[in-house]
């Protein structure tokens, strides 16, 4: 039996009595995929994982999506995104410096990732800590008037690695992946309804002039970063993290860029949002 330990009202809960280099049997599969539907973040501490076991782990909750960043240059055969300011295996890594606004992954594809799976193998002595809120708690946290107003918005997502790694800045977007979602959507599992809607990734509401789509997802998005709906990693060599992208958003503190941060990434491959139906007048 495992033991699941909450972090917070609204996400995250901590894994104990699982070394992950062991199989896990069909019936604590089905515990962990229960608890992380329940708490949205999974840690796990302690881990000595080499990429087959995270591979493994990753599996348990879906199938695993190759990163999508500069996708001429990948082996499509290889799971692995290295969050690092170093190379690792002659792969440059992704997200190097700097703090990062908040965000859902992939959110500028028709399909964005279900989940991802992270691994810790160097952390700086201080800052790299990760942020994740809840989704289900900001849209909860609504006004009825805005929620009815945002169950009716269409959201331009884009995003480039290469022009804007950390936080929006002037810049061309005309080769930036993009795509139009719902800010509303619902969970396929769950049933509950979230807010896509984040600081990096969204550009703008489809059908507003661009001031006043701006003031709109101010809104939102202090919704979305209200402290208790957050849960604060402070990342150790060894940890194992697991998230539902289809839920809640993550950030990212600053750090020493000459510290290294060293992340090994997995992706679970997703499907396209659902939108929340509209409330009867």
């Amino acid at each position: 039996m495992i033991e699941v330990i909450s972090l917070t009202r609204h996400v995250g809960a901590e894994i104990r009595g699982l070394d992950l280099r062991d199989e896990i049997d069909t019936a604590t599969a089905s515990q962990l995929y229960a608890a992380w539907l329940e708490h949205l973040v999974l840690v796990l501490r302690d881990q000595k994982l080499t990429m087959e076991d995270q591979r493994r782990f990753t599996m348990l909750f879906g199938e695993i999506q190759p990163p999508r960043s500069r996708p001429g240059e990948r082996d499509p055969n290889n799971p692995v995104m290295w969050i690092a300011n170093a190379t690792i295996d002659g792969q440059r890594g992704e997200l190097p410096e700097g703090d990062m606004q908040f965000h859902a992954d992939q959110c500028y594809y028709e399909n964005p990732a279900k989940g991802a799976v992270l691994y810790a193998v160097e952390v700086p002595s201080a800052g790299g800590n990760t942020l994740f809120a809840s989704s289900y708690a900001a849209y909860e946290s609504l006004s009825p008037q805005l929620r009815a107003q945002a169950e009716r918005m269409q959201v331009l997502f884009l995003y480039d690695y290469e022009k804007n790694a950390n936080r929006k800045g002037p810049t061309s977007w005309d080769d930036a992946p993009r795509y139009i979602h719902p800010a509303v959507v619902v969970h396929p599992e769950t049933g509950r309804r979230s807010l896509l809607v984040n600081r990096l990734m969204a550009d703008s509401i489809v059908g507003l002039p661009r001031e006043e789509s701006g003031a709109a997802f101010e809104q939102l998005c202090r919704a979305s970063e209200q402290r208790e709906h957050i849960y604060e990693h402070v990342w150790r060599a060894g940890d194992l993290l697991i998230w539902d992208n289809r839920c809640t958003l993550h950030a990212r503190t600053d750090f020493d860029p000459r510290e290294r941060r060293v992340l090994r990434r997995m992706a679970i491959r997703g499907a396209r949002p659902i939108a929340a139906p509209q409330a009867a007048a």
